[in-house]
C-alpha cells in the first residue's frame, strides 16, 4: 500500500438524514490518513464545523451553488447546478480527487466520474435490504395488478424474506413515478447508474444484514461492497461529542440528561419519527392519548411542519397535555440529541418509524423498539427490526394502520417489561454490533479494506 495520502471526494445529498452519517464515515476516513474534500451546500457548512475544528490539514470543506427552488423536482436541480461546478472544480485542481464518494440519491455522479476519470462509490445511508430493494424495483420494474388498490401485492420473488409487499409498502418514488416521464426516468437512471457504480460503502454490519448484503454484492455483479456500520461515534470517542451531531440541541442537553438521571433504567420510552416526518392529526391524537393513558415516563420528540408548509393536514399537541403529563414526559420540539437520548441508561424502549439511522441507533443503544413505519424503505427496516432480528413489536404503519391509544398504551407499558424476549435479545445485538466496528470486528476489517483500495487508487492515479 502506498504511503501518499490519497484525496477523495464525499458528496452527501443535501439533507440532515443523508449528511449526517456520510459525515460519520468522514470522521473514520480521516483516522484513516485519508485527505477529503465535502462538498456541502452554504446552509449545511455548520455541520462541519466539529470534524474541520480537529483535523484542520486534511479536511476541506467545497461550498457548492443552492438550487433557488424547494421543489419536488430538487434532485435534478442539484445535478443541473452541481454537475458543471464540479466538473471545472476537478479539471482546476492541482491535486483532484482518485474518487468520488456520494449519496445513493446521487447516482448521476457516476457519469461525472467517468467524465473525469475516476472511481465512483455510492455511500448508503440506508441499509443493504432498502438498497437492495431499490435496485430491484429500479431494474426489474415488477407491477401490481391494481395500483389504485392500496393493498395490492407487489410479488418480488427473487428478494431474500420478501416474496410479496402490500403495494402501500413499496418506497413512494416508485409508486407514484410513471415510465416516459421525466421525474421518472431520472430516478431509475440514477439508480442504475448506482448499480453501475465501482464500488457501494454501506451503513450497516454483516450481524444484521448478511443475506442482503450478499444479494447486492449478486445484483451488483462484484464484490466491491463494504459493510463498514454502524458508523456512529462510540461512547468512547470523543472527537465528536453526539450531542454536536447534525446541529445544536433545541433544549438545553444538559437538563434532559439531568432529567434521565432522575429516572431508574430502563424505565422510559423515547418516541421520534425522524427529522421530516410531521404527524397527521389522527396520528397524533392517537399517540398522545396512548402517551397519556400508558403511565409511562417518556421523551417526545415532536416535529413541526415548516413555516412555507401551510396545506395539508399535521397534527398539533392538544391543550393541557403537557400539564397532565408533567413529571414522567419530557417534551421537545425541534432537534433533539438522539444518540446520547438512546445511550441512556434509563431508556428502555424506542418507538420508531424506522429510518435506517434511528434503527442503527436504537440497535446500537440496546433498546428494544417499538414499530411505526411511516414511507420510503421503512417498513422494510420494521421487517427486519420484528421478523429478522428480532428486536421489535409492530405498533402501526403510516396512515394506513394507526393504534388505537388504549392498545398503544398497553404496548408502551408492556415494552417496559424487563423480561420482554425482544429486550433480551436487543442487548445481545447490541453486543454484536459494538463487536462489529471495534480493531478486528467485520465493519473494521471491512472499512480497512476500504480505505487500502483508495489508497491503491493513489498508487494508479
Amino acid at each position: 500500500m502506498s504511503t501518499a495520502k490519497p484525496h477523495i471526494l464525499l458528496y452527501p445529498f443535501p439533507d440532515s438524514g443523508h449528511i449526517i452519517p456520510l459525515l460519520d464515515l468522514t470522521r473514520l476516513l480521516l483516522t484513516r490518513g485519508l485527505t477529503v474534500t465535502v462538498s456541502v451546500t452554504p446552509e449545511n457548512l455548520p455541520l462541519l464545523g466539529p470534524l474541520l475544528s480537529r483535523h484542520v490539514s486534511s479536511l476541506n470543506p467545497l461550498l457548492l451553488p443552492s438550487p433557488d427552488t424547494q421543489s419536488n423536482r430538487r434532485r435534478t436541480f442539484y445535478r443541473d447546478l452541481h454537475y458543471p461546478f464540479l466538473l471545472q472544480w476537478f479539471k482546476s485542481h492541482t491535486s483532484p480527487p482518485v474518487a468520488i464518494v456520494s449519496d445513493f440519491f446521487l447516482g448521476w455522479t457516476h457519469q461525472l466520474a467517468c467524465q473525469v476519470g475516476v472511481p465512483r462509490v455510492v455511500f448508503s445511508p440506508s441499509g443493504a435490504i432498502g438498497l437492495s430493494m431499490f435496485f430491484t424495483l429500479w431494474k426489474d420494474l415488477p407491477k401490481v395488478d391494481d395500483p389504485s388498490d392500496i393493498n395490492s401485492l407487489l410479488s418480488i420473488p427473487d428478494f431474500p424474506n420478501c416474496p410479496a409487499l402490500p403495494w402501500y409498502q413499496v418506497p413512494q418514488l416508485y409508486r407514484l413515478f410513471k415510465e416516459g416521464d421525466p421525474d421518472w426516468e431520472f430516478h431509475r437512471n440514477g439508480c442504475m447508474d448506482n448499480i453501475a457504480s465501482w464500488g457501494i460503502v454501506l451503513n450497516t454490519s454483516t450481524c444484521l444484514e448478511q443475506v442482503y448484503i450478499d444479494h447486492i454484492k449478486k445484483q451488483v455483479g462484484h464484490d466491491r461492497v463494504w459493510a463498514v456500520g454502524p458508523v456512529l461515534p462510540t461512547q468512547n470517542d470523543d472527537s465528536t461529542a453526539p450531542t454536536d451531531r447534525g446541529g445544536p440541541s433545541s433544549v438545553p442537553c444538559h437538563e434532559l440528561m439531568k432529567w434521565l438521571d432522575a429516572r431508574k433504567e430502563g424505565s422510559v420510552v423515547y418516541v421520534s419519527f425522524g427529522s421530516r416526518v410531521v404527524l397527521t392529526s389522527k396520528q397524533m391524537d392517537e399517540l398522545a392519548a396512548g402517551l397519556e393513558k400508558s403511565g409511562v415516563h417518556f421523551i417526545w420528540c415532536v416535529r413541526q411542519p415548516k413555516e412555507n408548509r401551510v396545506a395539508g393536514d399535521y397534527g398539533k399537541i392538544s391543550n393541557g397535555f403537557e400539564d397532565r403529563v408533567a413529571g414522567r414526559g419530557y417534551i421537545i420540539k425541534g432537534w433533539a440529541p438522539q444518540v446520547s437520548i438512546l445511550r441512556h441508561p434509563a431508556v428502555g424502549t424506542f418507538l420508531t418509524h424506522c429510518g435506517w439511522n434511528s434503527t442503527l441507533e436504537g440497535i446500537a443503544a440496546g433498546v428494544m423498539m417499538l414499530t411505526w413505519p411511516m414511507g420510503a424503505e421503512q417498513f422494510l427496516n420494521a421487517q427486519l427490526l420484528v421478523e429478522q432480528l428480532r428486536v421489535g413489536i409492530r405498533v402501526g404503519e403510516g396512515s394506513q394502520n394507526i393504534p388505537e391509544s388504549a392498545v398503544l398504551a398497553s404496548l408502551l407499558a408492556e415494552a417496559l417489561n424487563v423480561t420482554r424476549p425482544e429486550r433480551l435479545r436487543a442487548k445481545e445485538l447490541h453486543d454484536a454490533v459494538l463487536g462489529a466496528v471495534v480493531k478486528g470486528g467485520s465493519s473494521d476489517k471491512d472499512l480497512n479494506e476500504f480505505a487500502d483500495s483508495l489508497y491503491e487508487l493513489k498508487c494508479d492515479y
